[in-house]
């Protein structure tokens, strides 16, 4: 399997310093195993309009399928020594992680943080692969078309699950809006198109000061992350899938 089944399924690709190669070259069953993983990525769109406390639901969903592929979460301590005197230690928590003979992946989710958390990743990379820890650094994100299309996305959501009150948020397990929000849906035109107005109001949370796609390339194009061969990648539109609150596929949006 190659970058070509992802860019086929629609997912946005950006590699540097040859990571594509290494990860085809010396990492090829890892690499095919993670691109299963996406490929089967599927995202339910009631999910995307819940809250997830510290994880939203697409998070669980492809965090689980990366540990059941063995890309576990770890921590990866560095230690710098000066003639065998300990002089400093430092820890760095990786979402996902993949050892093998040839090296070492890591791989962090970024669903929906504020987008600075794309500097955070990427600059641990940088460091990590300095000091021999990683080969590859790799960040999965919202891809292009998925972040483009969000609002329709909902909106067609709001509609299939027939919402027309607040009251209809609780029976798809979503929490009742807030005051604020509650202000939002009346300016929005709650009152002639509730559904309309609700996938709306939801699409705010993923808005362009976000972890998505153009935020991610904004970093590469600024070399943040330099040298460490990295791999980024977009979930696509197509991962997203219009579902019920009775959990009966209605297809892609």
């Amino acid at each position: 399997m190659s970058l070509d089944a992802l860019a086929d399924a629609g997912f946005d690709l950006e590699t540097t310093n040859h990571a594509d190669a290494i990860l085809s070259r010396a990492f090829r069953p890892e690499f095919d195993a993670l691109c299963e993983v996406l490929l089967s990525m599927e995202i339910k769109c009631t999910e995307m309009m819940k809250g997830g406390g510290n994880e939203a639901p697409p998070t669980r969903r492809l965090r689980q399928l990366l540990n059941d592929a063995g890309w576990p979460k770890r921590n990866i301590e560095v230690t710098k020594s000066v003639d065998g005197t300990p002089r400093s230690s430092t820890t760095h928590e990786i979402d996902h992680v993949r050892d093998c003979d040839r090296g070492t992946l890591a791989l962090e989710i970024e669903w929906n943080n504020k987008d600075p958390f794309f500097d955070r990743d990427l600059e641990n990379f940088q460091r990590l692969h300095a000091d021999g820890a990683i080969s590859v650094g790799i960040v999965v994100t919202r891809g292009r078309s998925l972040q483009t299309n969000m609002r329709d996305i909902l909106i067609v959501c709001a509609k299939t699950n027939n919402l027309r009150t607040t009251a209809d948020f609780r029976r798809v397990g979503i929490k009742e809006p807030t005051a604020n929000q509650r202000a939002q849906l009346d300016r929005l035109g709650a009152s002639t198109d509730f559904a309309r107005a609700a996938g709306t109001m939801m699409a705010t949370k993923y808005g362009e000061s976000t972890t998505h796609w153009n935020k991610l390339t904004e970093r590469l194009d600024r070399g943040v992350g330099n040298p460490c061969p990295l791999l980024l990648v977009g979930l696509p539109a197509t991962c997203v899938t219009v579902v019920s609150e009775a959990g009966n596929s209605e297809g892609q949006p």
